[in-house]
């Protein structure tokens, strides 16, 4: 720009007052129309007009400008929904592929659940791109939620830069307050009880990530997680090691509770099983013959 330029600019912002009838929202917009249009254009075009047509031609400059946001996030929304469907697909390709493995190894689709659930746990972390993470997990929400991340990105496009922000400023609006200190004591409260291993390291997961301000250490989550355990084999063998954090424990933990559930299936199934269910019938039925013999309900001998 030069000196010329430069001359015009501060004479057309000097015009303010010369517009004392625009609102500031509407000089606002009359400045990003001279940053796209030119300030000499925006300057001939406003004095050619009356202020009704001034005002309508603001207007509609803005208009035009929500609009374009509009469609922006709507591409955003459509690209989420395209890359969760894909997703999707390959999530079901790859159950489909784990299913066909377990049944020429002979094993049963239970057999391997907390595998087969963290299928849907690695089909979001494939996503690379911040923005694309984000649009994937606002193309998730409902209700209440939806409205919300809806009605701040048409406010501002760029409100979710990456999945951290989203997460971070979802958990600040619909967290009921003190949510921190309740997941904490919920924490330090929590039993295994009648749920198997996979839903308990799954709770103590979620609470684990619900605090956030002054995260617990992981020694003293380990040692919880170990606490929390029912007695078992799985509780006696994670006594026997050194851990060294949550991760490692609850991984342990579910090989171990994966191997005791094969063992017993294996168990039921094997021919010495088989033959002493036949002996416990066989006895059940000798003792109802012999019980029927004495109230005169068989003539058996």
């Amino acid at each position: 720009m030069n000196m010329l330029d430069d001359e015009y600019d501060q004479s057309f912002h000097a015009t303010r007052d010369g517009y004392s009838h625009l609102s500031d929202v509407e000089w606002d917009a009359v400045e990003r129309m001279g940053s796209t249009m030119g300030i000499h254009a925006v300057s001939v075009m406003l004095e050619a007009l009356n202020r009704d047509a001034q005002h309508a031609t603001i207007a509609k400059f803005i208009q035009n400008e929500l609009d374009a946001k509009r469609e922006k996030v709507a591409l955003l929304h459509q690209q989420g929904s395209q890359q969760a469907e894909l997703l999707r697909e390959q999530g079901a390709q790859q159950f489909e592929l784990l299913r066909q493995q377990q049944a020429a190894a002979g094993g049963s689709m239970h057999s391997r659940r907390p595998e087969t659930l963290k299928i849907d746990i690695s089909k979001a972390r494939r996503i690379d791109d911040g923005d694309m993470q984000a649009a994937f997990a606002q193309s998730n929400l409902a209700g209440r939620a939806k409205t919300w991340a809806l009605g701040l990105k048409l406010h501002d496009p760029y409100a979710f830069g990456s999945l951290e922000v989203f997460k971070s400023r979802l958990r600040q609006t619909f967290e009921p307050p003190r949510a921190e200190f309740r997941a904490r004591t919920e924490l330090l409260k929590l039993k295994q009880g009648k749920r198997d291993v996979h839903a308990y390291a799954q709770h103590i997961r979620h609470l684990t990530s619900c605090i956030s301000s002054n995260p617990v250490d992981e020694h003293t989550l380990v040692s919880v997680f170990m606490q929390g355990l029912a007695d078992g084999p799985v509780k006696t063998h994670l006594f026997r090691l050194e851990l060294d954090s949550l991760k490692q424990a609850i991984s342990i933990a579910e090989q171990e509770d994966f191997s005791l559930r094969q063992a017993r299936a294996g168990l039921a199934d094997s021919p010495t099983a088989i033959r002493g269910s036949a002996l416990v019938v066989g006895a059940s039925a000798s003792k109802f013959t012999w019980e029927g013999s004495r109230n005169g309900l068989s003539k058996t001998t």
